[in-house]
């Protein structure tokens, strides 16, 4: 299996940390988050992971090389310019094969074990989310979790939870889709209709470093 690891945004929330060092080269106990994922992924099994990149493009290359430093292989997708989220995964799917992949956000910081990831079974799904409870700063939420599907909050009522930025996606749920900046949600939104987005709450740690006062804040904690 293999993972692909978001890497790509401008970081603007970040600056002045981004102007210089692209978001997933930030650090937190003394360690990168993007290595964070790196090893996390290493420790479930996964050793080939994909990376894109737009912003500070050569900083992440110059840190990461290949992956050998981490007993992993990196294959580079590399964006002229940021293409979102789908977009950017669709740019990368010749690298990403035919199989289902994880997709991990490179900004966020987890204790969630990506070895359970590694033993779903979509069947006929085309994804998997995992879902967090909404933390302060998006309290509410971006899809609803009832009987182990992920439904939009257009197509059902309730109390709905955050999209962690971790996932598993078949490349069948982009099939069709052309290259170019493209977000995720409108995709993942049609394929719920048809009921195809299995999802799991999980209850590990998960921070959403998306401010210079939440990476401190983690930094403190795990330092």
């Amino acid at each position: 299996m293999k993972a692909m690891i978001l890497a790509a945004g401008l970081g603007q929330r970040m600056r002045p940390l981004t102007l210089h060092t692209p978001k997933p080269l930030l650090c937190v106990g003394n360690k990168p988050l993007i290595v964070w994922h790196i090893e996390n992924l290493k420790r479930a099994g996964i050793i080939e992971i994909v990376i894109n990149t737009a912003w500070l493009a050569h900083e992440l290359h110059h840190a990461l090389g290949d992956g050998s430093q981490f007993g992993v292989h990196i294959s580079w997708s590399d964006e002229t310019e940021g293409l979102e989220t789908a977009g950017g995964i669709i740019r990368a799917l010749p690298l990403l094969g035919d199989e289902p992949f994880i997709l991990v956000n490179g900004d966020i910081w987890t204790t969630h074990n990506f070895s359970t990831l590694a033993e779903i079974d979509l069947a006929q799904q085309l994804g998997h989310l995992v879902l967090v409870d909404n933390p302060t700063q998006h309290p509410t939420g971006d899809f609803i979790l009832q009987d182990a599907l992920a439904y939009s909050k257009e197509q059902m009522t309730g109390d709905a939870l955050t999209y962690s930025g971790i996932a598993v996606f078949s490349p069948k749920l982009f099939a069709g889709y052309a290259d170019g900046k493209r977000p995720l949600a409108p995709i993942l939104k049609q394929a719920m209709q048809q009921g195809l987005i299995s999802a799991e709450k999980s209850t590990q740690k998960w921070v959403d470093v998306g401010t210079p006062e939440r990476l401190a804040d983690l930094d403190r904690e795990l330092s």
